[in-house]
């Protein structure tokens, strides 16, 4: 599931494997696969992979069972609206 849920939040950010490789400091290999199942990113690296996307490692791990959205289908310029949004209702719970 970890190599799903890699793989759906870097489409989800509308990212290449290339461009999230280049983002976390590895090789465009090592984000295939861990899509793909080959491999396990390390502890440091989940770790990291999580702050990038800002979800918990208990995300990725599949043992958080946080909603996510599919926004593909929407423009940067809504996507930033609803990031706004999301953002605002967070800070009337806070």
């Amino acid at each position: 599931m970890l190599n799903e849920n890699i793989k759906n939040l870097r489409v989800l950010n509308g990212l290449s494997q290339v461009q999230l490789a280049k983002e976390l400091g590895v090789s465009k290999q090592c984000v295939s696969n861990w899509e793909n199942d080959n491999i396990q990113p390390s502890i440091e690296m989940l770790i990291k992979i999580a702050k990038f996307f800002k979800v918990s490692t208990d995300y990725l791990l599949d043992l958080d069972v946080k909603k996510y959205l599919d926004v593909s289908n929407l423009t940067d310029l809504e996507v930033t609206h609803l990031k706004n949004l999301v953002t605002d209702l967070e800070n009337l719970h806070s």
